[in-house]
């Protein structure tokens, strides 16, 4: 009889529970006596397994290795120093200094990183379910946090007439006027896609977007030996199938690399400053200091620029009213 799978919630559970008995009594790693360890070599963080990871050598071949202690949680995409301690296995002992980090709050609201060390953050979207303005913003507000650039991919296009595209993208003109492209895509037809293909060469990427939205099939197309790699990574770990409950990264076929990290649909604005919002809202920034009051809350204030950039048709309204929400937000997690 074929054994239970596990549902994501199930699995989620489960590892806050092994996570809190490991934060409890310390960590089971053994102690390695130092000098029996390899030279030093350089490596690449592919997924992380419970408390060891799988690193990548510079001959492309997979390495099972715990962490020192002293390094925190390391993530997919980190840039390593590791010594070899046995047949395929090894020990990190250094974590290069990261270009960017993505990272979500765990169970108890602390920031777990996801991704390290990426480039393009593509913000997927979709015809069905309904694209949500105020999503977006948060999606780009959080890119901008961790510096990144982020990419709007519409994937299922093919899905709207000729008057429901324009509807949409009449939508979405506010953010490619601030200079986030916007890629028209389908994974069902494969329009678009090489120029999706040309916009993730040689960097490392990431996609992110809600449930539904078509990512697991956009990351099929654009990986399609995925499975093959998953069965190298499931023989690396000896551990059977190997879950894609975790933060992964596949190299393109083109060059560059792409992270499939499932848990991520949405950002936490948990980490977000006030100057990281305003970093994300690039048509509002240029406006804020030049009002009459240095306090102005961009309402119904005399003088305000912002508001007057409104009416000059800079800035869309629905954009202000947002960029409020979100202010109002972060201000009441200040506290």
């Amino acid at each position: 009889m074929a054994g239970r799978r596990l549902t994501q919630q199930q699995q989620t559970r489960i590892q806050r529970l092994q996570d809190c008995r490991l934060d409890r009594f310390g960590s089971t790693e053994p102690v390695i006596d130092d000098s029996s360890l390899g030279p030093e070599q350089t490596g690449l963080v592919i997924t992380p397994q419970g408390r060891a990871l799988i690193v990548e050598d510079g001959a492309g071949r997979l390495q099972r290795c715990t962490v020192r202690q002293n390094l925190g949680r390391l993530a997919c995409g980190d840039r390593v120093i590791w010594q070899t301690s046995g047949a395929a296995e090894g020990v990190v002992t250094a974590v290069a200094e990261r270009r960017s980090l993505l990272t979500r709050p765990d169970f108890r609201g602390q920031p777990r990183p996801v991704a390290a060390n990426l480039d393009v953050v593509a913000v997927v979207l979709a015809p069905e379910p309904e694209p949500s303005e105020e999503l977006i913003d948060r999606y780009l507000v959080a890119i901008a946090a961790i510096g990144v650039q982020g990419l709007l991919v519409l994937n299922k296009q093919d899905l709207l007439d000729e008057q429901g595209l324009a509807l949409l993208r009449n939508r979405l003109e506010p953010y490619r006027r601030m200079g986030y492209p916007l890629l028209l895509v389908s994974s069902r037809t494969a329009h678009g896609l090489d120029e999706l293909r040309n916009g993730l060469r040689g960097r490392t990427s990431l996609l992110a977007g809600q449930s539904g939205v078509g990512k697991s099939s956009l990351i099929k197309a654009l990986l399609p030996d995925r499975e093959i790699r998953i069965q190298a990574l499931s023989a690396a770990t000896g551990q059977g199938a190997h879950t894609t409950s975790a933060s992964t990264l596949y190299h393109l076929p083109g060059g560059g690399d792409l992270i499939d990290s499932p848990g991520v649909r949405s950002f936490e604005l948990g980490e977000v400053r006030l100057a990281d919002l305003d970093r994300g809202f690039t048509d509002i920034a240029p406006h804020l200091g030049r009002c009459r009051f240095s306090d102005c809350r961009h309402q119904t204030e005399p003088d305000c620029a912002v508001r007057l950039a409104v009416d000059r048709g800079e800035i869309a309204p629905r954009r202000l009213d947002s960029y409020q929400q979100l202010r109002a937000a972060l201000a009441a997690k200040a506290g």
